[in-house]
């Protein structure tokens, strides 16, 4: 009879959470970022209001600004000013902002400025509840990545409104930094060098788990003012990630480790063999040298969810690759590039004081196909020409501190204002006007943007324009210098453009 009635009592208190959680009005700070854009649609689907906070709405995918229920406004998390658009009413609010690879120094003050802007302006509205990813940090030594966290979690608890910290580790799932690196290493490496920081502890969540917990603890009162690892089912070293990655990619690979490789030795080696940029590869092999295992699990608890194990989530990630429906990946957020830059700045392309090369081809065929043509650019579909020296150029770029090739793309046919695609960042994605414009995050003396236009009328035409603005004289040297290249690369990859049947 006892076990009966707390069977009920606990179908009874799910029930009455699930029923006080849905429909609350809820603030999402981090909506461009890689969780941001996964917790979006499940706070939509189970009910509620959302209102996200971005520095940028140029930044914000079309499709997210037409959600029902979800609302879009401006802030700088740095400016108190600008977070007067946040409403009174809210009940529930997100944070999930996090500096990790701006800089190599500093983002600590960063991350403390805006964490002390946000809880003023929290605390001047209704809600009860803020939700904080950070990171497992059980050891006694922090890297510099870990000490900001949980410095910002001791910010976010003066504010009026409960809190409830969820760290994690390692977050499995495609486009994640952590997965892409893996990848990066296991499928280009079949003998591997590395650095004995792979013989560290970690204990890796499915990105999936990750958005359960976060949904989860909304509303729950168990969870208020309360901190809680968490953590997939196995705890591995970096290693065994790396060998059961391969095993899952039916794969033959052999690791050895070195005890001679310095924090800037590895820096390098994850730079220039990944897709990662040189800031995030300093604070990864500093948070790597650090075990991070959860010391409890309360967290299961009070918040009952399924644990997706390490192989199944690697398994799960290549689906959502294969069906080209990953959300979101680490490498749109601006930190992903060496510039930080605003989107907006650089949607007006100048004019005065600027080199160009224009390129008009008459469209024969159907327009439409060299709208997606264009819209398929870079990535593995490539550049329609002299992909080698492309290639080449990304090597260059790399060797320079650049950003290089390797980020690729998100998705095969769909691109979004803010989006990486190479070494380019998107600026404009407008399919309606035929129009997508390219911001160079590559190392140049000077800003280069890389524009494509269909014009229809008179007849159709592609209008393919590379423009770059020079600083100093080596820019200008640099311009000539690469002219008889860019005279053919341009003029045959404008002609394939425009002429590529997809056959």
């Amino acid at each position: 009879m006892y076990r009966k009635w707390e069977q009920f009592r606990s179908v009874f208190v799910t029930l009455s959470h699930h029923i006080a959680s849905t429909g609350m009005k809820i603030l999402l700070t981090g909506l461009t970022g890689y969780i941001g854009k996964r917790l979006l649609p499940v706070l939509l689907e189970h009910g509620h209001e959302v209102i996200s906070l971005v520095r940028d709405k140029t930044r914000v995918q079309e499709n997210l600004l037409s959600l029902d229920h979800h609302r879009v406004i401006e802030g700088d998390l740095l400016d108190p000013e600008s977070l007067k658009n946040i409403p009174v009413d809210i009940d529930i609010t997100y944070y999930l902002v996090h500096s990790m690879s701006a800089l190599l120094k500093g983002f600590q003050d960063l991350e403390e400025r805006s964490a002390t802007n946000f809880v003023e302006r929290i605390n001047r509205t209704n809600a009860r509840q803020i939700i904080y990813l950070s990171g497992i940090s059980n050891s006694e030594r922090l890297s510099s990545h870990l000490a900001s966290r949980k410095s910002v979690e001791e910010i976010l608890k003066r504010s009026a409104a409960a809190v409830t910290i969820l760290r994690a580790g390692i977050i499995v799932g495609s486009g994640s930094a952590s997965f892409e690196i893996i990848r990066d290493l296991v499928e280009k490496l079949p003998v591997m060098v590395t650095p004995k920081w792979l013989n560290t502890r970690c204990q890796p969540i499915a990105i999936r788990n990750v958005i359960g917990y976060l949904e989860g603890v909304i509303g729950l009162e168990k969870a208020y003012d309360q901190t809680f690892d968490i953590g997939g089912k196995e705890v591995l070293t970096y290693k065994d990630m790396l060998l059961q990655f391969a095993e899952v990619r039916k794969l033959r690979r052999w690791i050895y480790t070195l005890p001679v490789m310095t924090p800037r030795l590895s820096s390098y080696w994850l730079y220039f063999i990944t897709s990662t940029s040189y800031n995030l590869a300093v604070n990864l092999v500093n948070s790597m040298k650090i075990e991070v295992v959860t010391s409890e699990n309360r967290i299961r608890d009070i918040v009952d969810l399924e644990l997706i194990d390490y192989r199944n989530s690697i398994r799960l990630a290549f689906e959502r690759m294969e069906q080209n429906l990953v959300l979101s990946s680490w490498k749109d957020a601006m930190v992903s590039g060496n510039r930080k830059i605003d989107v907006s700045a650089f949607i007006e392309v100048p004019v005065y004081g600027c080199f160009k090369d224009v390129r008009k081809v008459p469209i024969e065929g159907d327009p439409r196909q060299v709208l997606e043509n264009i819209w398929s650019i870079g990535g593995e579909r490539g550049w329609y020409y002299a992909d080698t020296l492309w290639r080449f150029r990304g090597f260059l770029d790399k060797l320079t501190g650049g950003v290089g090739l390797r980020r690729g793309r998100t998705n095969l046919s769909v691109i979004h204002p803010g989006d990486a695609l190479d070494f380019w960042r998107v600026i404009i994605a407008n399919k309606k006007e035929s129009w997508l414009l390219l911001f160079a995050e590559m190392k140049v003396p000077g800003e280069a943007w890389l524009e494509f236009r269909i014009r229809y009328e008179p007849e159709p035409v592609l209008v393919q324009t590379a423009t770059f603005r020079p600083k100093g004289l080596w820019g200008r040297i640099y311009w000539h210098m690469m002219s008889p290249a860019h005279f053919f690369i341009f003029r045959k990859m404008a002609v394939n453009i425009a002429t590529y049947t997809g056959k």
